[in-house]
């Protein structure tokens, strides 16, 4: 799975390297985080309006159907493997694909129990080691995602503010990667974005090819300190290879 990511580039990174047309943040952009969790806003790209835009979404994805957001934090990433026939996720796979950039991703590793190194708590139980995983080139990942728009069904007939939600696509693991962890997230190269994001593609099988897990790009993979297994814990030096 992915839980945890970072997310420090500016708007106008992003809208340069994703070739964005139109800020639609409203102005509502989120602060530049190295430990993004689960339904908190993030930044995406979607394609609105024959443009592409950049578009402010929570993560957590909430099924239009849903009768309220409480199954959001269980809807952070998505198996594209089932995802085009799941009830969760199937109408969003089929229309409402967005791009998710991340810095990188975090992964928690708990090593053998007979490892030498393995850092132990105050009890001799092994803890996890955290990683992060990021392009080795240092531009951001283009993790796959898909959103939702969801209406408190309370309020039919009120004013009410529509919520955009968003998961990440995950698949098994490569086999650089999967000593850390059995799960990664599916990412988008550039030259499918354009077909990525347009909704007017629906077929499963052309949607499912536009795919490839991030295992396959040229990736950094290194531990990192344990500060981030904390969520109120922020700032570049999460990111910091462990030791320095």
């Amino acid at each position: 799975m992915c839980g945890r990511y970072a997310a420090g580039r500016q708007p106008d990174q992003l809208m340069e390297q994703f070739h964005i047309d139109h800020d639609g943040t409203g102005g509502r952009i989120p602060a530049p985080s190295y430990n993004v969790a689960p339904t908190t806003d993030v930044l995406t790209v979607v394609q609105a309006h024959d443009r592409r835009e950049l578009k402010v979404m929570r993560w957590g994805l909430v099924p239009s159907w849903s009768k309220d957001t409480s199954m959001a934090s269980h809807m952070i990433n998505a198996r594209a493997e089932t995802a085009a026939t799941k009830p969760s996720f199937r109408h969003a796979f089929a229309k409402q694909r967005c791009l998710i950039p991340a810095d990188g991703f975090y992964e928690w590793h708990t090593p053998d129990a007979d490892d030498p190194d393995a850092k132990r708590g105050k009890n001799g139980k092994v803890l996890k080691q955290p990683y992060f995983i990021r392009p080795a080139d240092h531009t951001s990942l283009p993790m796959a995602g898909l959103y939702e728009l969801w209406r408190d069904p309370s309020r039919v007939g009120q004013a009410d503010e529509v919520l955009i939600t968003c998961t990440i696509l995950t698949t098994a693991a490569t086999a650089n990667f999967e000593a850390i962890h059995d799960r990664m997230p599916m990412t988008v190269t550039a030259d499918a974005w354009d077909a990525w994001l347009d909704p007017d593609l629906q077929d499963r099988n052309e949607i499912a090819g536009l795919m490839k897990p991030a295992g396959q790009l040229e990736l950094q993979i290194y531990p990192v300190s344990t500060a981030v297994n904390a969520v109120a814990n922020n700032g570049p030096r999460l990111i910091d290879p462990l030791g320095e």
